[in-house]
């Protein structure tokens, strides 16, 4: 297959191909393969990761309630229960939709029985740190807790601190933290957010994914400003954006596999480098990624940002142009 010939997919399981088994079943609404897949999940990373992932389609059938049902002492099987009621807590927050409250009460249930049928599992936290966003004005003692660090802001730290006992470094735990800050109605300031993703990477060890942290922020900062409307970008441009999007590829793309990472992750660095017109070190991102691809961040780089199409378009044209690059003579990879 020619470049030009190469269209991307996008699916939840990415590299997963356990998960996209176990996914394509619960569509149907069976319950078996799931069970299955967490019981041979085999470190929290792939547990958080596959949790979330499943509750996405599970929170639209009843199919986890069933499993629970039919094995009520199952440990997982209260696990994904709670990431199903979260993930309807937030869908009905984010819609206004009118039992929103009624829904995170139930969702706070649902993590707090997680947590005691699981104490040494960091989800039912990471749950509770999704949960926290919802509490824009932070009315809840355990959303407007003391900062471990300066030009940090009171928040979540406290359930941030639990999942990172139970896994250090937890890369959805930082990102719903990440969430928060964007919520907070006191705050959520583009300054709070980068210096909470300075001081969560400058902690990380070699091959974390929370290196690729500070590209989100980036991301988000040209979504807020409108950035594909102007004329000459060169907000990717920059010593920041540059030295942000190298330290990403060297710590983290580098010292990992990347057929077991986040698709957005990689996205995110594949763009930022394209962005920073460093081609060549971007070309191994792209192939990284196989077949897939995210429309986020791509779909900011259009004019019609809910638009899939365009976002594949911006994708395919730099992913062509870093490929190329990667041959061409006297480019090289930054070491």
């Amino acid at each position: 297959m020619g470049p030009s010939e190469f269209r991307p997919v996008y699916h939840p399981a990415g590299h997963d191909h356990e998960l996209r088994g176990a996914l394509q079943d619960l569509r149907t609404g069976r319950w078996l393969s799931m069970r299955n897949l967490l019981e041979s999940t085999p470190d929290w990373s792939s547990w958080t990761r596959r949790t979330q992932v499943l509750a996405t389609v599970a929170a639209g059938s009843d199919a986890v309630a069933a499993w629970l049902t039919e094995e009520p002492r199952s440990v997982a099987a209260t696990v994904m229960h709670a990431r199903v009621v979260v993930e309807r807590a937030v869908r009905a927050h984010r819609e206004k939709h009118a039992r929103a409250q009624e829904l995170w009460q139930e969702a706070w249930e649902g993590c707090r029985s997680a947590a005691h049928a699981s104490p040494a599992d960091p989800v039912p936290w990471v749950c509770l740190l999704a949960l926290s966003q919802l509490d824009e004005r932070q009315r809840l003692d355990e959303h407007r807790m003391l900062p471990p660090g300066p030009m940090l802001f009171p928040g979540p730290w406290g359930l941030l601190a639990e999942a990172d006992k139970r896994d250090p470094f937890n890369r959805e735990a930082y990102h719903r933290m990440l969430q928060f800050v964007y919520a907070r109605q006191a705050g959520g300031t583009l300054s709070e957010a980068v210096n909470f993703v300075q001081w969560a990477a400058s902690s990380a060890p070699d091959g974390s994914p929370l290196h690729v942290l500070p590209l989100y922020v980036r991301v988000e900062r040209y979504r807020r400003e409108h950035g594909n409307e102007k004329a000459l970008d060169l907000h990717w441009v920059t010593e920041d954006g540059e030295r942000d999007s190298r330290r990403a590829l060297q710590i983290w793309f580098a010292r990992t596999d990347p057929a077991s990472q986040s698709l957005l992750d990689l996205n995110h660095l594949a763009h930022a480098l394209w962005g920073s017109l460093q081609f060549a070190d971007a070309a191994p991102v792209f192939r990284a990624l196989g077949p897939y691809y995210t429309s986020i961040p791509w779909a900011y780089r259009t004019r019609t940002p809910d638009g899939p199409a365009g976002a594949q378009d911006v994708f395919l044209r730099a992913r062509g142009r870093c490929l190329a690059a990667e041959g061409e003579p006297g480019r090289r990879p930054h070491s």
